[in-house]
């Protein structure tokens, strides 16, 4: 029998994998981990990679529950995308800095200021955020969709600024922002980086969209995290400057483990700071207790999933190499 663990009670390391990998078979569940998620997390997951691929994934499979360790917002696409299934997450208060920065009903009324607008959302927001919007992009194909709508056509991106002025700057664009910003890309020094590239003159610097401009300029690659990935594998250096949450090296250590990575620094010389705090919630002990209890578990009510479901889907339409690759159709709404 199951004992949840609590702090007085806990279970030796080996012991616990052992559990989870039990609990993960009995419940027929399968374990997603993103990129940010702990070293630990990720080498216990059946699949890892960013919140869309996972969520895609895992529609795709036979599984009765979804394990999802990363934030709320990702483990809501789960859910949407994958009805029939259970969702959980390790602690329901893995939350997202840009999702709370968007409260669905001051977004409602933002929207209704200007209705000539194509409203693209980016994916780190909530079921209800997305509900409201008419394309969700992702910072991977973001700047695909807003390339294949029409110049005149005008245009609210929300919630990252940071993103949305990224893409304007690629585009020529000129959108409307919701002022929404992620806590840990906001966090690296311009300052302590040029000091970090002046060490280490050879090493490209990688950095997430999500960075401020000031980041951003300095970088020798922006995407996301898997193009991040994928860059710093393909690239011939033996070293790299990585600015965003720290958590994917670990992938890229694996990977490439003769190559040398160095997070981007805060304000205060070092890049511990800029682990994201959320993403930090999830632990070896709350996966098992989850597993366990089957909670807590994401709920998402169906007026709010259909209406998500449609721009998620809008965005698939409009990304030839996701529409390809689109998990079966599932819940009564497909």
């Amino acid at each position: 029998m199951s004992i949840p663990l609590k702090a007085n009670h806990i279970l030796p390391k080996i012991e616990l994998l052992s559990e989870i990998k039990r609990l993960k078979k009995q419940k027929n569940a399968i374990i997603l981990a993103h990129y940010y998620q702990d070293p630990e997390i990720q080498d216990l997951a059946d699949f890892v990679g960013d919140s869309l691929d996972l969520s895609r994934k895992a529609a795709a499979t036979e599984a009765d529950v979804i394990v999802f360790c990363g934030v709320r917002f990702m483990a809501e696409v789960a859910k949407i995308l994958s009805p029939e299934k259970t969702v959980i997450l390790p602690d329901m208060d893995a939350g997202c800095s840009l999702e709370d920065s968007c409260p669905p009903e001051e977004f409602a009324k933002f929207r209704e200021k200007y209705p000539e607008h194509l409203c693209l959302t980016y994916i780190n927001c909530s079921a209800a955020v997305k509900a409201l919007s008419d394309i969700i992009v992702t910072s991977s194909n973001a700047e695909h969709i807003l390339n294949q709508l029409p110049k005149d056509q005008k245009i609210i991106m929300a919630p990252d600024r940071h993103l949305g002025a990224y893409l304007a700057k690629k585009t020529g664009r000129d959108m409307i922002f919701w002022p929404g910003s992620c806590i840990v890309h906001e966090r690296f020094s311009e300052k302590e980086l040029i000091k970090l590239k002046a060490e280490h003159p050879t090493a490209p610097v990688t950095a997430h969209p999500e960075c401020p401009d000031h980041i951003l300029r300095h970088a020798d690659h922006v995407g996301s995290t898997s193009s991040i990935l994928k860059f710093v594998l393909e690239n011939p250096s033996e070293k790299f400057l990585v600015a965003t949450e720290p958590g994917i090296m670990h992938q890229m250590q694996k990977s490439a483990p003769h190559k040398i990575f160095i997070g981007a620094p805060g304000a205060d010389g070092r890049c511990n700071c800029n682990q994201c705090p959320y993403m930090a919630l999830n632990t070896l002990e709350k996966l098992y207790n989850c597993l366990d209890r089957l909670s807590p578990e994401i709920e998402v009510d169906e007026i709010t999933r259909i209406k998500a479901l449609a721009p998620l889907n809008k965005m698939l339409e409009m990304s030839p190499t996701m529409a390809s690759n689109r998990p079966p159709k599932s819940g009564r709404s497909f």
